[in-house]
């Protein structure tokens, strides 16, 4: 038997490694350590139900397990034979209990390519890999098929870059492998830094073995041997677990001299980044691997011709990398099945936000927004109403009820105002206002910037100077086509990506939320009651008790009234803290 724990980031920060070694101690009191294997895996995704603990073979998924379930666990399911029932996920919908992953509704679409082994292996074992068919596709390649083989293979299969801009990956390797010089590099952008995005470091903790291959096989077909793993030195699990993969690729000859006696020749080193969101742009990760400043360059000429220290420089994300040596070992024609006409494949998705199953998902592309909130992402939590999904990150659009039907895939998402991007999607419902949120994400864009080009170093600044005005309550209606407009510019001008997608939060939300901005300007009001300056308490005198607890709890004296006699807020004294709102036991006081 073999017990399986999450060892991700979020379940580590929940006590994983506690139960595991709970687990071990229970085992070998009872004299079965050599008879059940403890295992710590990467992400199994479910986040919201974690920490996960799977048994093998009979698959029983158990969620929120803690430290101190550790003994019950043995002593019911291993030795007795009998599930634990409370430890299992019970379908919030059908209020059944579900001891199988494979019948949840969050695994029931979910196709898993780049995440096929992440919560399956143990990612500090190169064995467990290359019992999963790990290495095979590098044999293949460096064994069966010549370099222009493999990227027309690459071609054939359609993969798109998964790190937002969606480029062709076999026409990035094709350019180049046709460019000559004495010296190429491979370079895996790990420097994923969306809010709320954990795609790329999920793999990296997961399966780190896969990137390390899929980077031998570019390298082999661009003619590089050098490759650069530019990975976020916030990621300290997933450096650790790439440090000991690659270490084990080189014990094992899969890195190194003379690969598989092929006369190949690969190695990879890391290098750490800061944490600046530029830097997932290429030109800019570039720089900053060579000591430089994080900032962009204009293209051409691409990194395929010049790149890292002036050389060809084939540069792909995790999430892309992870994809190959299935690519290889299934046959373009088996990955080209799956998805739509021009994206194929799958997408991973981090799923946050106002959403009951907050994790990790992978789907075909062509799923439907609607599928990943509702049936996988088990819709919006406490019965909410939904009210926008924001694809992209920072640097996508807002899309609302009328977009949920959209098949989710690189152009669908482009036509109507939002993007891809490496695969962040945060859910919101009817408490959340779109001033605000596009206001978040100015501020979050204001601050990374790198300051090279003037549309996005002072019109970004100038951009949330004009949402703050408005969720102030100072703005005017020309302060909307303000927004617009400038919105408009900053896109045409900015030098790279950032600049030229990061309107994009405030354009679909004056699009799609125009009544919001209009009660901001035009009655001072926000409707969502957000928006601090914009608030006002009130007392209901009809429920209104006077029994003083708010005024005795107002700590700037703003509630005035006598004892079992309504009370009054004065709006001009009131710093909107919401101590009184708490503290009233009757409900009498609310929000306008």
């Amino acid at each position: 038997m073999h017990i399986l724990i999450c060892g991700g980031t979020g379940c580590h920060a929940s006590e994983s490694k506690a139960i595991l070694a709970n687990l071990q101690d229970a085992l070998k009191a009872k004299g079965l350590e050599d008879e059940v294997q403890v295992v710590a895996t990467g992400c199994f995704g479910f986040c919201e139900k974690g920490p996960i603990v799977k048994m093998l073979p009979d698959n029983t998924f158990y969620v929120e397990v803690k430290p101190s379930d550790a003994e019950e666990l043995v002593e019911e399911h291993i030795i007795k034979g009998r599930k634990v029932m409370r430890l299992l996920y019970v379908d919030p919908d059908k209020k059944e209990t579900v001891s199988d992953s494979k019948h949840m509704g969050f695994y029931k679409k979910q196709i898993r390519i780049a995440l096929r082994n992440c919560g399956f292996i143990n990612p500090e074992n190169i064995d467990e890999y290359i019992g999963r068919d790990g290495y095979a596709a590098l044999g293949k390649c460096l064994t069966e098929s010549t370099p222009e083989a493999v990227i027309q293979e690459m071609i054939d299969s359609g993969l798109r870059g998964r790190g937002g801009g969606g480029f062709p990956t076999g026409l990035k390797w094709r350019f180049a492998a046709a460019n000559k010089a004495d010296q190429k590099y491979v370079v895996c952008n790990a420097d994923e830094g969306d809010p709320g995005a954990f795609m790329d470091r999920s793999i990296l903790e997961g399966d780190p073995h896969s990137v390390i291959e899929a980077m031998a096989i570019n390298a082999y077909c661009i003619g590089a041997d050098q490759g650069v793993v530019y990975i976020r030195a916030e990621y300290p699990l997933a450096i650790e677990r790439l440090k000991i993969a690659i270490g084990q690729a080189r014990e094992y000859g899969l890195l190194g001299k003379d690969i598989m006696g092929t006369g190949f020749n690969f190695d990879i080193e890391l290098r750490y980044g800061a944490g600046a969101f530029v830097c997932g742009e290429e030109t800019a990760l570039i720089h900053s691997m060579e000591g430089l400043r994080g900032e962009p360059t204009v293209k051409p000429p691409f990194p395929a011709e010049s790149g890292y220290n002036g050389k060809p420089t084939n540069v792909n994300n995790v999430e892309t990398f992870a994809n190959i040596p299935v690519i290889i070992n299934k046959g373009a024609n088996w990955f080209n099945k799956i998805g739509t006409d021009k994206s194929k494949g799958t997408k991973v998705f981090a799923l946050a936000g106002k959403i009951n199953n907050v994790g990790l998902i992978e789907v075909p592309m062509g799923t439907t927004l609607r599928e990943v909130i509702y049936e996988i992402g088990g819709g919006i939590k406490d019965g909410k109403k939904f009210k926008a999904v924001q694809t992209g990150g920072p640097s996508g659009g807002c899309l609302t009820e009328k977009h949920l039907d959209t098949p989710i895939d690189f152009d669908n998402l482009l036509a109507v105002g939002s993007m891809m991007g490496s695969g962040g999607m945060i859910v919101m419902d009817e408490d959340d206002c779109m001033v605000s949120v596009s206001k978040f994400y100015l501020d979050f864009t204001v601050e990374e910037s790198c300051g090279k080009c003037t549309p996005c170093r002072v019109g970004n600044k100038r951009l949330y100077e004009l949402l703050d005005k408005i969720t102030e309550g100072k703005g005017t209606i020309e302060d909307l086509d303000l927004l617009r407009n400038l919105s408009n510019v900053i896109k045409d001008t900015s030098l790279c990506g950032l600049g030229q997608t990061s309107p994009n939060p405030v354009l679909s939300t004056l699009e799609n939320f125009y009544d919001e901005y209009l009660a901001h300007v035009q009655d001072k009001k926000c409707p969502s009651g957000q928006c601090k300056a914009l608030m006002q308490y009130v007392v209901d005198p009809e429920l209104c008790v006077g029994c003083t607890l708010c005024a005795r709890n107002c700590p700037v004296d703003c509630i005035s009234g006598e004892r079992k006699e309504a009370h009054v807020i004065d709006t001009e004294k009131c710093i909107k803290c919401g101590a009184c709102m708490d503290k009233c036991k009757f409900n009498a006081i609310s929000i306008q």
